[in-house]
């Protein structure tokens, strides 16, 4: 008679199905997590509310640093094309937030435009008021690189007596609020005068818990000789690993970002390969952007259950009539003694928890009176689609990267070292006489045939053992004298002919030489004699 019941109860059992991880993330944050967030006024101390276009935006890249560090001059170097309000100088020169994006013409939406457009993320931006709104705007234009990413310029942090000139509104504030929602945030520094102001300190303190998102750039490197340079490295590492308060490393790329001749052109080919590196950096994030939205949503499920924990311990501790605001003060002091039962009650790791002296100031003007007591049935629905849900969306976030393998940033500065004779280790290592019409390794066989026939050949060919002792003396370790072999045994009949012989010692070279080997033997380092059965 009730069977109804019991097929809704099924219903709520069974899995639901997505069809991307964008539909799926929406759906699970609307259904699960936003009532939670509601009930114990989560947006008012922490973050906004989600909107469907944080769920569906491209990756956004946010750059961060003082004054001509050389934040615009980066993207015009990205993109290699002037934006609407660009604006570069040795003074602070940019005084907004400049979000970069594609569109079909050129132009400039204002801010208080920006924030009411469903269509992009920027909707609760708008909590912030005109003080900043009139410093927001977007830049579209039609770019190839804007096509998979969006750039935030932001203002230049400012030193000494300047950062004493109040902005108007909470920069570190919203800064935060963009670093909860973007994928890369790029620090940058400049080589030629490093400093960290108090502001710059305090922003990078603002980046707490998203550290996996950060990257550093050490810019305007071709500007110093190498030997101030490596003091420079040192001094930029000693200042970030104080302000940056975990054990591991940030990654620092150096390089002088720029269209320009390099004024000292020493560390050229070190900045060719840190240039190479944080470009593949860029380029992955369209690919990686779905987990990077499900990694987020994950660390904001966690955070809204342990804001859950405290609210509810706080009304709990509230009295019924009598004495509410002395009662209210001293929770405030004392909310580090409550962050530790709830965690010893819960389970709950302590870097789970919110900033103590931040939730203390917030709770300051909350009236307790009104927050909810404990509702586990709102915690069991957030703690089954972490448990359930995530784990069926991380399935599906392998699947979509697997059918969009070759999704990566294209077009200005990425095109340029891709192809053709300034790819980054074009004609070095392996690559070297790529380009020759003679075989690169016959200019050194000489030497190389006078070993070989030391080494007892038979028919004109040498046993893998006697090989061995001569290829040991590189001391390069068994793993690759080991592939070092496969690629020189090229009609892979175990022993080495005089060119083979030739081929291995010209490979072991290229390794001790500090270059990567190739996978397969390129074609321009087959031996002549062996070409034509290729």
């Amino acid at each position: 008679m009730f069977s109804w019941v019991s097929k809704d109860a099924r219903r709520k059992k069974e899995p639901k199905l997505f069809q991307t991880v964008a539909e799926g993330l929406r759906q699970l944050y609307a259904q699960k997590l936003l009532p939670l967030e509601e009930h114990y006024r989560f947006h008012e101390f922490h973050s906004p509310a989600l909107e469907d276009a944080d769920f569906d935006n491209k990756p956004m890249v946010l750059l961060v640093g003082q004054y001509s560090t050389g934040k615009t001059t980066f993207i015009r170097h990205l993109i290699e094309q002037d934006f609407p309000g660009m604006r570069i100088g040795p003074e602070p020169t940019t005084d907004s937030f400049i979000a970069v994006m594609h569109g079909p013409t050129e132009g400039v939406v204002p801010g208080n435009a920006l924030v009411v457009d469903p269509r992009r993320p920027f909707r609760k931006l708008n909590a912030f008021g005109n003080a900043f709104l009139n410093r927001f705007m977007c830049a579209q234009l039609p770019n190839p690189v804007l096509d998979s990413i969006s750039i935030i310029d932001t203002p230049g942090i400012l030193s000494g007596e300047k950062q004493r000139i109040s902005r108007g509104y909470d920069f570190a504030a919203v800064l935060e609020w963009f670093a909860e929602r973007v994928d890369r945030i790029i620090l940058l520094f400049d080589a030629h005068k490093l400093d960290i102001s108090d502001e710059f300190s305090e922003v990078i303190k603002a980046l707490k818990n998203h550290e996996d998102k950060i990257r550093v750039v050490l810019n305007k490197a071709d500007q110093i000789e190498t030997q101030q340079l490596m003091r420079v490295y040192g001094a930029l590492m000693w200042s970030l690993g104080k302000i940056i308060n975990t054990p591991e490393v940030v990654r620092v790329y150096i390089g002088s970002f720029w269209s320009h001749p390099l004024l000292i052109p020493d560390n050229r080919k070190l900045f060719e390969a840190e240039e190479q590196d944080l470009f593949k950096d860029i380029q992955s994030l369209p690919r990686n952007a779905a987990l990077r939205k499900l990694n987020d949503l994950i660390k904001r499920a966690r955070l809204a259950k342990v804001h859950a924990y405290i609210i509810s311990s706080l009304k709990k501790e509230m009295p019924n009539v009598f004495g509410k605001e002395s009662k209210k003060k001293e929770l405030v002091n004392n909310l580090g003694e409550i962050y530790q039962k709830i965690e010893r009650e819960h389970q709950i790791s302590s870097g789970d928890f919110p900033s103590l002296r931040k939730m203390q100031e917030l709770l300051q003007t909350q009236d307790f009176s009104k927050f909810q007591a404990l509702k586990p049935k709102l915690l069991d629905t957030v703690d089954d689609m972490l448990a359930n849900d995530i784990a069926r969306l991380m399935v599906m976030v392998r699947q979509e990267e697997s059918l969009m393998p070759s999704q990566a940033v294209k077009g200005g500065a990425f095109d340029g070292t891709m192809n053709g004779p300034f790819g980054h280790g074009y004609g070095e290592g392996a690559g070297e006489g790529i380009d020759d019409v003679e075989w690169v390794v016959g200019k050194d066989k000489p030497t190389y045939d006078e070993i070989f026939y030391t080494l007892s050949p038979v028919n004109g060919k040498i046993t893998g053992a006697n090989a061995k002792k001569e290829m040991v003396k590189s001391k390069l370790p068994n793993t690759v004298l080991g592939k070092i072999w496969k690629l020189a045994d090229v009609d892979k009949d175990g022993l080495l002919d005089d060119e083979e012989f030739a081929l291995a010692n010209h490979l072991i070279k290229v390794k001790l030489e500090g270059h990567e080997l190739p996978a397969d033997l390129p074609p321009h380092l087959i031996p002549p004699s062996k070409r034509r059965h290729e």
